[in-house]
């Protein structure tokens, strides 16, 4: 073979797997010829397998009355996950084009017989699921020859699979891998449909890549990627050009100029954040719940057990809490992130299992967490905000959980701000006067020990943070940051979230232009925190609950800000009399 047909092999093979598309619309009703369609199932059969044990089998459905029967059953599993959605997500999902059972000439059912090879094939004793990794691998190679062979396919997931299996007449110890659609299409999109559609987005390569440990990023041949130090290198001033289009086009929308108050000043900061105008709408949203535990627990400042932290985030993912009720008034998704409960948490849909470590130690004698804890931690939080953001949310919202964290509140807070520690430790759950004067002398405790100094460089600013600052701090410090650096909008909760977001600002001035203070709490370090901040609450009710509570209530003012700037007429297209003229 030489050198030039080798590249061009090479080309032709990245080519279809840069093309290779879930194709849902566009099937032609053309049949697929028998000679093609055993071409792409060859190169399916010719995929690795465990032990070479080729465990799949191809299931070939044409009948269009069995496929009809098929449709049904997708469509009922459609809605009723649709039914499971937060209402944001729903209202896109409907838009969504999920499967073509009806329309692709042809349904594929690729199967795995994980008992073929007999008891002990080669490699399967070891890894028990390789049977259906290598069934994967089967229908990797049967999409990309599909590809070459100009047949769109379909991915349809939308299926009980025993109830699937029934309707086939599969035996009960062979497994559904994949429900395929394949026919002819009319054109093949640019990219996949979720992205076209904005319902989820490709992570770049470099997010993904590790080099040596799990954490250690960067991508062959390069160096080393520092998480933090690329995601703050992403953060950008506001943009002038799209923020003066918005001023701009708020003059010659039917209403008296600065009608709306403080939403037309957020409307124009969202333009300048996501440097076009209109700027896009802050929807789906979704809440983090960063939840951990806190060491300075121990020090009586709260008369709340340390295990109610774990039992609340039970209460989240079980849909019974406050947090729970306003974001599904207001449509938002609820994510809990483990990021440090002193307590082990089973699976469950929902929660992210990121846990740095079992909860900080005791600010009062010595630093709460190492520098390397504090880094983990804020690389975590970076982490949710972008795995959020490539799901599809376009704009993020900041929930907390853990006991004793209005403590570490306060110490950051007083460490960031110059305050005194009265000024800015509150009651928190709502402690009696004794607590509070105990609560306030070990603030003051903890700032005689680390003494923080001038926070001018990123290291003494995270050296401050693992010393006073709880986990859930520093993810949300993180997650702030990978918001700013996406330029997506973050609303603020309270005292927890004002708290991450002086930390948040200390490393990059800039991120704070992602932030959107959602409310003013109860707690005084609240209001400390936001006039240092420079930020505006959109809504004052004497919140102190956390969770993210004030700053879903706020989220629909967030997106009617932005909703103006889409929605609203001009004076010249509404025929209105514009006074000044």
């Amino acid at each position: 073979m030489t050198w030039e047909f080798e590249g061009l092999v090479r080309e032709a093979v990245y080519a279809a797997i840069e093309e290779r598309r879930d194709i849902r619309e566009g099937f032609r009703p053309d049949p697929i010829p028998g000679e093609v369609l055993t071409r792409v199932l060859k190169a399916a059969h010719q995929g690795p397998s465990v032990g070479l044990t080729q465990p799949w089998d191809f299931l070939i459905i044409t009948e269009p009355a069995r496929r009809a029967r098929l449709r049904d059953l997708a469509e009922r599993r459609r809605q009723a996950y649709a039914e499971s959605l937060p209402r944001g997500r729903a209202d896109r999902f409907d838009r969504l084009k999920v499967e073509a059972i009806g329309e692709a000439p042809v349904s594929i059912v690729v199967t795995c017989d994980s008992t073929r090879g007999g008891r002990n094939p080669l490699g399967r004793h070891t890894q028990p699921k390789m049977a259906q990794y290598s069934v994967a691998c089967a229908v990797q190679n049967l999409w990309l020859a599909a590809r070459v062979e100009g047949l769109g396919i379909g991915w349809v997931s939308f299926f009980d699979e025993r109830e699937l299996a029934a309707e086939l007449g599969l035996p009960a110890h062979v497994e559904i891998v994949a429900f395929l659609c394949a026919g002819y299409v009319s054109h093949f999109p640019p990219a996949p449909g979720l992205a076209l559609s904005g319902w989820a987005q490709r992570r770049p390569l470099a997010w993904a890549v590790h080099t040596e440990t799990y954490g250690r990023r960067g991508l062959p041949g390069g160096e080393p990627m520092d998480l933090i130090d690329e995601t703050i290198g992403a953060i950008r001033p506001l943009d002038a050009a799209a923020m003066a289009q918005a001023a701009e086009r708020h003059t010659r929308l039917t209403k008296p100029p600065g009608s709306l108050g403080v939403l037309e000043d957020l409307s124009v900061r969202l333009a300048g954040l996501a440097g076009e105008c209109p700027p896009p709408l802050p929807e789906p949203a979704a809440v983090a719940i960063f939840a951990a535990d806190h060491g300075v627990h121990a020090q009586g400042v709260t008369p709340w057990p340390q295990e109610v932290t774990a039992q609340m985030v039970a209460n989240f993912l079980a849909g019974g809490a406050v947090v729970n009720a306003f974001a599904a008034q207001v449509g938002a998704e609820v994510s809990v992130v483990d990021i440090g409960v002193a307590a082990d948490l089973d699976p469950a849909p929902g929660l992210l299992p990121r846990k740095v470590a079992c909860g900080t130690a005791d600010l009062t004698r010595g630093p709460a967490m190492t520098e390397a804890q504090a880094r983990q931690a804020v690389e975590t939080g970076i982490e949710v905000a972008r795995d959020l953001v490539s799901a599809g949310n376009r704009c993020l919202i900041t929930g907390d959980m853990g006991i004793a964290n209005t403590t570490a509140s306060a110490a950051l807070i007083a460490a960031f701000t110059g305050r005194r520690p009265e000024e800015v430790t509150g009651r928190g759950t709502g402690i009696d006067d004794a607590t509070h004067t105990r609560k306030i002398a070990v603030v003051r405790q903890a700032l005689e020990l680390h003494r923080p100094g001038q926070l001018d460089s990123r290291g003494e600013v995270l050296r401050v943070l693992a010393a006073l600052g709880g986990l859930e701090h520093a993810g949300l410090a993180g997650f702030i940051l990978g918001a700013a650096a996406l330029r997506v909008p973050v609303v603020l909760d309270g005292v927890i979230a004002g708290a991450a977001a002086l930390v948040a600002r200390a490393l990059a001035a800039d991120a704070i232009e992602a932030c959107v203070a959602g409310h003013r709490s109860a707690e005084p370090g609240h209001a400390a925190a936001l006039a240092h901040l420079g930020l505006r609450p959109l809504v004052e009710l004497e919140l102190r609950l956390g969770e993210g509570t004030g700053a879903l209530l706020a989220l629909p003012l967030v997106q009617s800000a932005v909703r103006v700037l889409h929605d609203v007429a001009t004076f010249d297209a509404a025929g209105v009399t514009d006074k000044r003229t």
